[in-house]
């Protein structure tokens, strides 16, 4: 299959706005090129290795997607270029400093493009994320996940699902049942296992990041703990569950929010995030609509994550 490549120059300001476009075009996965985030990144150390130079100009954020080049490729772009011109209108100046750049790919080559993005990277207090092609000397307490994104999002180094994998070293016990909607690489669902949870299920609506994530789950041993599923968000999973993860976009979540009020257990958690923070408080009405109510949230880099529970 042929994929095109869809990137836009912008500003740090419109950066998240813009990435949430091009997600709610149907994106597999948006990658970040931020020379200013590249800079703090190689001062903070917690990228191994790091061989990338330090950035000069920071001030241009390139944000790029990925779709494949199917009859809704046209739908897809003329939807882009609606929603930005939308956004200019809304802020009175442009938020896009050019026009868009288009690249066609094999899938083959779509695939590899992730590589030059990923790198090992700490995340919390004990995990660590590890390309399947770079190498590692583990510490004595690292909870090392070895993944390989390919077509399917989830690396673990975008804020969304770094904020996830904090709140999944606070919130899963030794006998947590889990639910990882949308699970795309299965990075959340390896995480919650590493973790010790007794037994998940991660479910995508995309037969392709089924496969993935199947494959990032053998390759970390977790076949037997981890049961992945095709389906459209919760309709995959059967029961209840203590810990139910939707790292997804604000719209389908307060689509899922009634489905959770209905399969979380008394006193599990619901855990949401890659919530643009302009929508948070769309998220906090549809909870409480949903009987949810939010224990605690965080923000990072523009996004929002929030932990739910059961209203008493």
């Amino acid at each position: 299959m042929q994929w095109t490549e869809v990137s836009l120059q912008t500003t740090h300001e419109q950066a998240d706005t813009i990435a949430d476009i091009l997600y709610s075009a149907g994106a597999q996965g948006v990658a970040m090129e931020d020379p200013l985030l590249i800079n703090q990144l190689r001062a903070s150390g917690t990228w191994e290795l790091c061989d990338i130079p330090e950035q000069q100009n920071t001030e241009v954020v390139t944000v790029t997607a990925y779709y494949p080049d199917d009859e809704k490729l046209s739908e897809r772009l003329e939807f882009i270029s609606r929603e930005v011109r939308a956004v200019e209108e809304r802020i009175g100046q442009k938020c896009v400093f050019r026009n868009p750049l288009f690249r066609t790919l094999c899938e083959q080559d779509w695939a590899n493009e992730w590589k030059q993005y990923f790198h090992v990277t700490h995340i919390g207090k004990h995990l660590v994320i590890k390309p399947s092609w770079e190498k590692y000397d583990a510490k004595a307490d690292d909870l090392v996940i070895e993944i390989d994104p390919g077509m399917a999002f989830g690396t673990g180094t975008h804020h969304t699902t770094s904020m996830c994998m904090e709140y999944l070293e606070e919130i899963i016990t030794p006998q947590a049942e889990v639910f990882d909607v949308g699970t795309g690489s299965g990075i959340l669902s390896i995480a919650a296992a590493k973790l010790g949870a007794k037994s998940i299920v991660a479910v995508d609506i995309d037969a392709n990041a089924v496969r993935i994530a199947k494959e990032n789950i053998a390759g970390n041993g977790l076949s037997e703990v981890i049961a992945v599923k095709e389906g459209d968000l919760l309709h995959g999973t059967e029961g209840k569950a203590d810990v139910i993860i939707a790292n997804i976009i604000a719209d389908i979540i307060i689509m899922l929010l009634p489905d959770v009020a209905q399969k979380l257990k008394a006193d599990g958690k619901f855990l949401a995030s890659g919530i643009i923070e302009e929508r948070e408080d769309d998220i906090k009405q549809a909870a409480a609509a949903s009987g949810l109510k939010i224990i605690s949230t965080r923000h990072k880099g523009g996004w929002v994550a929030m932990l739910m529970a059961l209203e008493d």
